[in-house]
Formats: structure tokens, sequence, C-alpha cells
């Protein structure tokens, strides 16, 4: 379970509000990173207390993530272990999916060492001794609001009947533009017509990611990690989107490999639209 407000336990338990240590300090960070496949959480928290570090040092205690949406799903990390990859299919990564990390004893635990506790429990803490598979603190906790970046948001439409072409794609200072000649073309008038413009999106992140390259890589790769101080608006918002996604390398001969992980399927999209349309007769 995800302990939001304090709970009374009959021994001392470190959290960021607890009076039972000195100082009292378990504080938890998540970031959210997917791509097709996986979700990851790369995870950093700050434990205050030497004796709860002595712990997990020794194998007597030990970490858990629990990640609460639709349902509440556990995880064990290993020591220093800085993130977790989850199977799509595993869990469900929905609005207001809370996180919060767990301290557990893995054996009967004497707190005749714990100089860390507050004054009150010095006088008696030969006497405390906590079972096994019991928590010893909990951290803050952690929302998502379900909001991951979308490639969609990175373009815009605009309608241009003077254009030479039927469709154009435009890099702007911080989307990708696609110009239509005719409205037609937007498929505005049938269902599904944001996966019907899905071919127009590969075009314009084949374009975008072909000039990230050429601004910020040596015109074949570039290595995404190393990358700082970016400057074109689009460029920032691609590599932030490549970063979530988890790649760290963009290159001419794997731009549609990246397309595929970052757009979330949009050609497989426009293919069973266009089933739809079928079925449906149109």
């Amino acid at each position: 379970m995800i302990y939001k407000k304090d709970a009374n336990f009959p021994y001392p338990i470190l959290t960021n509000t607890s009076t039972s240590y000195e100082n009292s300090h378990f504080t938890l960070d998540v970031q959210l990173h997917e791509n097709v496949y996986n979700y990851r959480f790369d995870i950093s928290y700050e434990i205050d207390s030497d004796f709860i570090k002595r712990l997990l040092e020794q194998g007597k205690a030990q970490l858990i993530l629990v990640i609460q949406s639709k349902d509440n799903k556990f995880y064990k990390l290993k020591q220093y272990e800085s993130y977790i990859e989850i199977p799509k299919s595993r869990i469900s990564v929905s609005k207001r999916t809370t996180i919060q990390l767990h301290l557990q004893s893995k054996e009967d635990i004497s707190y005749i060492d714990n100089n860390d506790l507050s004054e009150f429990y010095q006088q008696f803490k030969d006497e405390i001794i906590v079972p096994k598979n019991t928590i010893l603190g909990f951290s803050n906790v952690v929302i998502f609001d379900g909001s991951i970046t979308k490639p969609l948001e990175l373009f815009e439409k605009k309608l241009n009947p003077n254009l030479l072409s039927d469709v154009k794609i435009e890099l702007g200072n911080e989307t990708i533009i696609i110009h239509y000649k005719h409205e037609q073309l937007q498929f505005n008038n049938l269902p599904k017509s944001n996966s019907l413009n899905n071919p127009y999106i590969y075009m314009g992140l084949q374009k975008a990611l072909q000039r990230f390259i050429v601004n910020n890589g040596d015109g074949e790769q570039v290595d995404l990690d190393e990358i700082d101080n970016l400057i074109d608006p689009l460029d920032i918002k691609l590599h932030t989107l490549m970063r979530k996604k988890m790649i760290n390398e963009l290159r001419i001969d794997n731009i549609d490999e990246v397309i595929y992980k970052i757009s979330d399927r949009i050609i497989e999209k426009y293919a069973a639209a266009l089933k739809e349309l079928s079925s449906n007769g149109n």
C-alpha cells in the first residue's frame, strides 16, 4: 500500500515527518521514461539514518518500490540499483499514478545500535526488536499525472492553396509544419483523420531528424548522451523526446528505427485506419 499520511507503528519508523529519528529524512525522486515496449523508472533517493543505511549494506533490509495506478505493484530493488524497466504488458501507467519507496526488514532487527533515534527512544532502544518482513520506513509520494511527451505536439498544420506541391514539410523554429494545398488532403471529413495524416508526420520526423544530425553531429551520426547547450528549440524538443524514449544514438541509417520508437506506432495506426475505412465501405 501507499502511505500518504502518518501511520501509527508500535516501533520507531523512518519517514520525512516522523519524530522517531533525530534526522528524519527519506526522500524519493523518480523520472519516468518509455519506449515502445517498456516503462523505465529512474530512481534516486536519500536516507539520513546511518543505521538504516548499514542495514541495507549488510543485506538485513531491502528497498521496495511501490507503484499504484489501477492496482498495486511491488518491485524489490537491489542495492545501488538506479532504475527498473517494466514491460508495458505488466503495468498500467495512468493518470494519478503514485510511487513510494519502502524499507523492509529481511530478518529480525535489534535497535540496540540505532544511535539515530530521538531522545525518547534512546532510553529503551535495547528492548526494540523489529520482526522480519516489517516496514522500517517509507519515503514521500511521487505522483505522475500521465502526461508523457507525444510526437504530434511537435507539429502544426497549415493550409496554403498557393503551394507548388500537394504537401510541403517545413521545419519551423519550434515545430514541424505540414502545409497542405487542399483541405481534402487533411482527411478531416473521414473518421480517424489524425491517423490518416500519419504518413505526413513520418515525413516530417525524417526531415527533422536528418537536420538534427547535421546541426549536432558529424553529418552521419550523433551521440545523444554527449549533447549539451542545444540552441535550436525544435532540436531541444526532439532531443528531449528521444531521451525519454531511451534512445542513445541517432544515425542516418537508424532514423526509421528511431521514428518507430518515438512515434507510438504511427504507421500501424495509419494501416488500422485504412482497414477500418475499407471494412466500412468508404
